[in-house]
């Protein structure tokens, strides 16, 4: 009787890490983006040092506890800036869900001509990030990525709506596994100057996987068929990998 009770308990747990596995996503874990590393450390190494002229040339400590109180805040907002959180997207069912691509800021809820890939109407959501936001993006659907663009361009400020087609960015094509295609646009903004895209053409992509990195403040635009029910508005604020900004139908 204890070794069937041992067997049935075994069994159970075979199952649930099953279960576990197929819920389970690709993941490229990165809890720092290595963009960030020499500028960290670099800057970690100014700070120290400007910190220990000033304890060893002032009589009063007073410049040496304002200078690194700034710089703490500054160093930490850096720190902030360049993580690569790893987050799990909570529901079961997402073949028709639309998560966001980033933390940030809803600017952009509209449907909008799109000509360069679809030629037709499209349901375009667009996240603004600011410094303060978590930069690491996201894919939105799980699908497989058809094409990777980039192109060169402006700095306009990424909130402008000239700063879509304007400005610097890289194009992932991704088409869902029940055939619709999605575009999401990774846009370098006025003090963005590096875009990162890790989706490469073929992959198979996942919620819940990291498609890139932007330098600074930027912009991830979704066009999305459009028939599409968005569940945002513009003003609100989105966590990545975890708002869900739309259904498609």
């Amino acid at each position: 009787m204890f070794k069937k009770q041992k067997i049935i308990t075994f069994a159970d747990n075979l199952n649930e890490l099953r279960d576990m596995g197929k819920k389970m996503r690709k993941l490229k874990k990165q809890r720092l983006h290595s963009e960030g590393t020499d500028t960290l450390l670099f800057g970690l190494f100014i700070i120290v040092a400007i910190a220990v002229l000033l304890w060893r040339c002032f009589d009063t400590k007073i410049p040496f506890w304002c200078f690194v109180s700034v710089m703490g805040v500054v160093y930490g907002i850096l720190l902030n800036f360049f993580r690569c959180p790893i987050r799990y997207f909570d529901e079961d069912y997402i073949e028709k869900i639309v998560v966001a691509p980033a933390d940030g800021k809803v600017v952009v809820v509209e449907e909008v001509q799109e000509d360069q890939y679809f030629h037709e109407p499209r349901l375009m959501i667009s996240i603004f990030m600011s410094l303060f936001n978590v930069h690491a993006n996201w894919f939105p659907v799980d699908g497989r990525v058809k094409s990777v663009h980039h192109q060169n361009g402006n700095y306009h400020k990424a909130w402008l709506p000239k700063a879509s087609e304007e400005n610097e960015h890289a194009d992932v094509l991704i088409e869902t596994t029940d055939g619709h295609t999605v575009l999401v646009r990774q846009i370098a903004g006025a003090m963005a100057r590096r875009i990162v895209t890790y989706a490469k053409e073929g992959e198979e992509c996942y919620i819940d996987e990291h498609l890139g990195f932007i330098k600074f403040g930027s912009r991830v635009d979704v066009y999305l068929p459009a028939d599409s029910r968005p569940c945002v508005r513009v003003g609100q604020s989105t966590t990545g990998d975890q708002t869900v900004i739309a259904r498609m139908r």
